[in-house]
C-alpha cells in the first residue's frame, strides 16, 4: 500500500467498517484482501460470469470491476450475511437441499441473485427464475438443480411468510 490510499467507511453485513484503498482496488479484492471474506470468487474478472457477486445498498453488483472506492457510505453485503445464528438462509439451505452445485465455483453469485430475486418477486416463474439468474454462468451445468433451488426457496419462504 502506498500514500496514495483513499479512507472510505462503510458498513460491511451489518457492521460499521473503515479501509484504505488504492483508486485502482475493486471491492472483491478489498473484502478478500482486507477482511477475510472469500465467499464471492473471481473468475472472468471482466463481470461476465457472476462469481463476485457482492450486494451493495440492496443490488447486486460486480465485485470484481467495481471500484471499492464506490463503497464508500454504502451498505455491503456478501454470502456471509445470510447465515443468522448457526441457521441458513432459505436460499441457501435450498441449493444444498435440491444438490443445486457441483464444484460451488459459482455457488455464492447464484444464491445472492437468488435471494435478491425471491426479496423483489416471492413467487417468480421458471421463466423468471432464468431470465434473473442469466447474468450467472455455471460452468458444471447445475442450472436445472439450480432452478428447482430456487422454486423451492420460494415455496418455504412463502410458507413461513405471516399470513
Amino acid at each position: 500500500m502506498s500514500d496514495t490510499t483513499i479512507p472510505i467507511r462503510f458498513v460491511l453485513n451489518g457492521e460499521r467498517v473503515d479501509a484504505r484503498v488504492e483508486g485502482y482496488e475493486t471491492l472483491l479484492e478489498v473484502l478478500r484482501t482486507r477482511f477475510g471474506l472469500y465467499g464471492a470468487r473471481e473468475s472472468c474478472g471482466q463481470g461476465l460470469c457472476g462469481c463476485c457477486t457482492i450486494n451493495v445498498d440492496g443490488d447486486a453488483v460486480t465485485g470484481c470491476i467495481y471500484p471499492a472506492i464506490h463503497a464508500d457510505g454504502a451498505e455491503v453485503s456478501t454470502i456471509e450475511s445470510l447465515e443468522k445464528e448457526g441457521v441458513l438462509d432459505p436460499v441457501q439451505q435450498a441449493f444444498i437441499d435440491c444438490g443445486a452445485f457441483q464444484c460451488g465455483f459459482c455457488t455464492s453469485g447464484f444464491i445472492l441473485m437468488s435471494r435478491q430475486l425471491l426479496d423483489r418477486n416471492p413467487d417468480p416463474s421458471e421463466a423468471e427464475i432464468r431470465s434473473y439468474l442469466s447474468g450467472n454462468l455455471c460452468r458444471c451445468g447445475a442450472y436445472p438443480e439450480i432452478v428447482q433451488a430456487v422454486r423451492l426457496a420460494a415455496e418455504r419462504m412463502r410458507a413461513a411468510a405471516p399470513a
